[in-house]
């Protein structure tokens, strides 16, 4: 293996993973382990904690999908201040909330800032600095996500036993503070542009350009695409969101469960790994068929009968397709639609992602309150997976003919067109 790509873009690469692990606060596993403690206080069903965490994403998902231009027009340094402090704030509302008007208002802008701007500025990045190694990038950047999930939540909860949760915000305004922010501008200090990389600002897409927001939106492949993408992040997140519910019905005792993360985290960056170099071999188009089979298997086994080793497995199965989701998505809008408008680009798949994992809690929370618990609801959420399998084998080729034969670099001048993202381009053959 050759390391020199590594050490060569050590700087930027740890850039990308320092903004993924810091979208940890934002992320439902993490906010889940709060779910207790804040459904007690509250006095809420699973069905109204639901809805809550339903009601502030949905927020949070609409303001990206307009925020997330930001990284198309703002200095990476800048754009990584304004959220940080931003997100701060939040963490604030939620150690000081006293009515739930508060908490919706904490949990809408830890989403936003969390799993919403903090991913999407690392992966936007990414798919800018880099072309020729944008898999390898995508996959080093995203460990930051199986290194908190596999740190936080056994820390989290013991700190949370034994001081309160709302002691564990006022930490985690402490680490945003006083360790995100000084170790971004640390990292960030020697520029925007790693070498040698063929210049990532001018990667086409499919037919050889750059495609607007508008065009992907009036274009078959973005809604043929949305099922399979957002099929591990939405099954991911309730399974996590609803992990105390789990461990009632199921008997499981939830700091064992907790344990699973650490296992999820090592299969998620195994996974990642691999599948970063296999997407700069032979695409992210080609491993579209086969991503969701470890999870369809999976999250069925949450209805078999078992002890607690069942939500082991489940979660071995979550860790290896999201350790391929998130690197596909992380290269595949970029092959797609090339580089020109990719922060405008992605922030409509980002913000579909986080309404799907607003929409799953709220959903799955609803059928709980229903009387049919949540492995209960795993064989459908199976069947959904088998179904949308296929349909990725069916768009694969024809996402795959659409693209250049041999990359292609655009010479046209990188400042921003005049009329916008969204302004109508030419069209191709």
């Amino acid at each position: 293996m050759d390391f020199s790509f590594y050490r060569r873009n050590a700087w930027w690469l740890g850039t990308g993973l320092l903004l993924m692990f810091s979208s940890c606060f934002g992320q439902t596993y993490f906010i889940s382990l709060f779910a207790g403690g804040i459904r007690e206080e509250f006095g809420l069903s699973n069905g109204a904690w639901g809805g809550i965490y339903t009601i502030a994403t949905i927020g949070s998902a609409a303001l990206l999908v307009q925020a997330g231009r930001l990284a198309d027009t703002v200095p990476l340094v800048r754009l990584c201040v304004i959220i940080v402090l931003c997100y701060a704030v939040a963490a604030l509302i939620m150690t000081t909330s006293v009515h739930v008007v508060m908490l919706i208002a904490a949990i809408f802008g830890l989403r936003f800032c969390g799993q919403g701007m903090m991913t999407h500025i690392g992966m936007t990045a990414m798919a800018r600095w880099f072309s020729a190694n944008r898999g390898r990038a995508v996959a080093i950047a995203v460990l930051g996500l199986p290194i908190a999930e596999a740190t936080l939540p056994v820390v989290t909860v013991t700190l949370k036993d034994a001081m309160g949760w709302r002691f564990v915000w006022g930490l985690v305004i402490v680490a945003l503070l006083g360790l995100v922010l000084p170790a971004l501008f640390l990292l960030l200090r020697h520029g925007r542009t790693p070498q040698n990389e063929g210049g990532g600002e001018s990667a086409v897409g499919m037919y050889g350009r750059h495609w607007t927001r508008g065009e992907v939106l009036r274009h078959w492949s973005f809604y043929a695409l949305l099922p399979g993408i957002l099929a591990s992040p939405f099954i991911g997140t309730c399974a996590m969101f609803h992990q105390v519910h789990i461990s009632e019905v199921r008997g499981f005792d939830l700091a064992t469960m907790t344990l699973a993360f650490p296992l999820y985290a090592l299969v998620s960056v195994s996974t990642s790994l691999f599948a970063g170099h296999v997407v700069d071999k032979v695409g992210a188009t080609r491993i579209l068929p086969y991503f969701l089979l470890p999870l369809t298997f999976a999250i069925a086994a949450l209805a078999l009968p078992g002890g607690v080793w069942v939500w082991f497995v489940v979660m071995m199965g979550i860790g290896l397709s999201q350790g391929v989701v998130v690197t596909i998505i992380g290269s595949l809008w970029a092959t797609l639609y090339g580089t020109r408008w990719i922060g405008s680009v992605k922030a409509i798949f980002t913000a579909a992602m986080v309404f799907a994992t607003a929409a799953g809690p709220g959903i799955t929370g609803l059928i709980i309150d229903q009387g049919v618990n949540f492995p209960q609801q795993a064989l459908y959420l199976s069947a959904y997976c088998l179904a949308v399998t296929v349909i990725m084998a069916v768009i694969a080729p024809r996402l795959r003919a659409a693209l250049p034969e041999r990359p292609v670099q655009s010479h046209e001048p990188p400042e921003p067109d005049p009329q916008g993202p969204d302004a109508a381009a030419p069209q191709g053959s």
